[in-house]
């Protein structure tokens, strides 16, 4: 199910940046990297915050019946992208989609926590992760040759997409049900007496680990999602992808339909698209993370946490340094490996000191410093990218220099400045994307966002400190 829900789920995340800013005469919303980031703000806050609730609800509900929710809630956001193709169409529909996400996760990963012995929570852990980003690749895979005819040919098959979970719905069956209600029961006769769920959420963020935890990651995951929103764009706009596919098929690219598909190529066959080119995450964890998960077995899990923040720190580097597509692909593996040290250990971690009654609540917490560093992130990092490296942006403070009339240059649609750039220079487009990134400071956003990583580093090393202290004082006294 949770393959099914990734396939559906970066089928339109892996190019919502893409869409966002590619001009209306080309399908795309055409609007700016701010305004796509005030998107990316509710989506991110709707995406993180709704957990906090309905993790408990999950338990107290019951998993199948909360993940059945949610696939309706995300066919229904896919089919609003389909049919209303503005920004307010899309927002709504992004945070329809969030909210449908949000309700699913903790079904799933409470199961997990609840299916799976402790002795074998790390190796389960990182074989789910490994699985799941099957779904990562395939999105964009899928995504890259729909939306080169159609958006909402995009949209519509993520919409029959997620409808296949209802099929795996019919053979899930909830792990200890009849425990939960039992308790369900005894809630009723008023033989065990349960708090509100609001209560007894702020009383369980309120414990030390718990609310160190929130503020230890939140820069992490500010990082890690300015990844995955902003990335696909910069290689859009500034990485000659056409490098690959030479160096792989030499001058003239391929036309076997077989590596246009798998490699996420265009149509042509001539130059890798940006968004499939996040693949490279999915695949590697998909091939790799077992292999990390075992390795670090028997690390502590802080310390694997804090050697992946630092790894994507470093990537982050990367692709601030130079737009070479091979130099993107090295900065994506790093970042992969960093991701492979962490994002799997958070739910070990959580499931590991949540109550026995509680794990759902516990991994619905999990996305307590994703919601703040996301959804900080999701504003303030396309705003960054506007800023220093909007080729549209740059592109018509050029057209100034060059002469072209103020009017003029106001009067041209979004997204579109950069082609008219190039045929009033009268150059070509590769030439006039080296003469634009040469003279601008393009990886300064990227060099602030790995600042931002930096810190986060820090304070999960300080949060390690203070777990060992905590478990130290717990065996003492016990």
């Amino acid at each position: 199910m949770e393959i099914v829900e990734r396939l559906a789920y970066y089928g339109v995340k892996a190019t919502a940046g893409i869409y966002a800013s590619d001009p209306a005469s080309k399908g795309g919303l055409g609007i700016t990297m701010t305004d796509y980031g005030i998107i990316m703000f509710i989506f991110a806050l709707t995406q993180t915050t709704v957990p906090i609730v309905t993790g408990g609800l999950s338990d107290r509900l019951g998993y199948k019946e909360t993940i059945a929710l949610s696939t309706v809630i995300k066919i229904a956001a896919y089919l609003i992208m389909a049919f209303f193709p503005s920004f307010l169409g899309f927002t709504l529909g992004a945070m329809t989609l969030a909210f449908g996400t949000g309700i699913f996760k903790p079904g799933i990963q409470g199961t997990m926590v609840k299916a799976v012995p402790r002795e074998s929570t790390t190796m389960a852990w990182g074989i789910f992760y490994q699985l799941v980003n099957i779904g990562g690749f395939l999105g964009p895979l899928v995504a890259v040759q729909l939306r080169q005819l159609s958006w909402d040919h995009l949209f519509f098959a993520c919409a029959a997409i997620i409808s296949l979970n209802f099929l795996f719905l019919l053979m899930y069956t909830e792990p200890d049900k009849q425990e939960r209600l039992q308790r369900k029961a005894a809630v009723k006769a008023g033989q065990i007496k349960q708090q509100a769920l609001w209560k007894d959420s702020l009383n369980e963020i309120r414990k030390p680990l718990v609310f160190g935890y929130m503020f230890a990651f939140s820069g992490f995951w500010f990082m890690f999602n300015a990844m995955f929103d902003v990335l696909p764009v910069h290689i859009k706009e500034w990485v000659d992808t056409s490098t690959i596919v030479t160096d792989l098929f030499g001058a003239g690219g391929t036309q076997n339909p077989f590596w246009i598909g798998l490699l996420g190529l265009n149509h042509e066959g001539t130059r890798v698209m940006p968004d499939f080119m996040m693949s490279v995450n999915s695949i590697m964890i998909a091939t790799c993370c077992f292999l990390v998960a075992a390795g670090t077995a028997r690390f502590r899990i802080m310390s694997s946490m804090l050697a992946g923040a630092l790894f994507c720190t470093g990537a982050m580097l990367v692709v601030g340094f130079t737009p070479g597509a091979w130099f993107m692909i090295v900065a994506i593996v790093v970042f992969s490996l960093g991701e492979m040290l962490l994002s799997p250990k958070k739910g070990e971690f959580m499931g590991n000191i949540a109550p026995a009654d509680k794990k759902a609540m516990y991994l619905g917490f999990v996305m307590l410093p994703q919601g703040i560093g996301w959804t900080l992130e999701g504003f303030i990092a396309p705003w960054l990218y506007d800023i220093f490296a909007s080729k549209d942006r740059i592109s018509r403070d050029y057209l100034a220099e060059l002469g072209m009339a103020a009017d003029t240059i106001k009067g041209i649609p979004q997204g579109e400045a950069f082609d008219r750039l190039v045929a009033f220079a009268n150059t070509t487009p590769e030439l006039m994307t080296q003469t634009l990134y040469q003279a601008n400071d393009i990886g300064m956003a990227w060099y602030i966002i790995a600042t931002v990583g930096a810190i986060s580093a820090v304070g999960i090393y300080i949060y390690a400190k203070l777990v060992f202290r905590l478990q130290r004082a717990s065996a003492a006294a016990a």
